[in-house]
């Protein structure tokens, strides 16, 4: 026999849905997940706090990216069981929100990982252009880095907008209501987490080019008070830290490369079990 949804436990909710006045309307001070109904949903549980907590403090990239791989796999599973497909019915705003909110996701990331196999090509073109004392080329690919970080942080912006909660309507039953408000949840760890992870990878390039630009400036003062052959120790001492940050920047996308294929493949999986729940129960 198939378990029923039953006893519940809660979890705060997450800032911007507290402040939403629809949401509180039908979530007083919490959100309410079904803990006795399935083991699969507590599993779920379990990752979304990962998530959040990661999020609350970022460490590296890879291990963000590592539990957002983790929740995808749980939301997997859970979209499995009979009672997560009948919640969400053809036509369901929710349904529709999720779908929409996990494309935002999808994008995000096809868009992160064509963002970072740029910044590593730049990053290695600045390289090059330091140990060869190559100005106009060292210029090029600072200018190129940059724009990069800006994708990054445009990136981290627009899926901050998946993290929003759809709401379930008046007229959703109990069960309906438990399950979308646990994929919900997810969705919004997920698009949180996936913030965090672009612009901790933005903060790594930034400290490499923080570092690119400090060296030039001090390089170019010097020249203009006097002429020599033998550079300051002190610029030689920039040269060598902005190496170090563009080594990190390297380092940092070798580490997430396969990692963040993982990720958006995960969410790609999600979206089109969504999607596969939609067209079957529409038949």
């Amino acid at each position: 026999m198939a378990p029923s949804f039953g006893r519940s436990i809660s979890f705060p909710l997450s800032p911007a849905r507290a402040s939403r006045p629809r949401a509180a309307a039908y979530h007083v001070r919490s959100v309410s997940l079904p803990c006795r109904s399935h083991p699969l949903l507590a599993h779920l549980c379990t990752h979304i706090a990962a998530v959040r907590s990661w999020v609350a403090a970022p460490a590296s990239p890879s291990t963000g990216l590592a539990h957002l791989d983790a929740l995808h796999a749980a939301l997997s599973e859970l979209l499995l069981l009979p009672e997560a497909r009948s919640a969400l019915q053809y036509g369901s705003a929710t349904a529709a929100c999720l779908l929409d909110g996990f494309l935002v996701l999808a994008d995000a990331h096809q868009g992160f990982q064509e963002t970072v196999v740029e910044l590593r090509a730049h990053a290695a073109d600045a390289q090059a252009a330091l140990r060869r004392r190559d100005d106009a080329r060292l210029a090029s690919a600072v200018r190129s880095l940059r724009r990069a970080e800006k994708d990054l942080a445009r990136l981290a912006a627009s899926v901050r907008s998946a993290a929003k909660f759809p709401t379930p309507s008046a007229s959703s039953s109990a069960a309906e209501v438990e399950v979308s408000g646990a994929l919900a949840e997810s969705l919004a760890a997920a698009a949180c987490a996936s913030a965090a992870v672009f612009s901790a990878v933005e903060s790594v390039s930034f400290s490499a080019t923080s570092a690119l630009a400090s060296k030039k400036s001090m390089a170019s003062s010097f020249m203009s008070l006097v002429k020599s052959s033998t550079k300051p120790a002190s610029d030689d001492e920039k040269e060598v830290a902005a190496l170090e940050r563009l080594d990190e920047v390297d380092a940092c996308v070798a580490e997430i490369d396969s990692a963040s294929d993982k990720v958006f493949r995960s969410i790609l999986h999600t979206r089109v079990a969504l999607l596969n729940i939609q067209t079957q129960t529409c038949c």
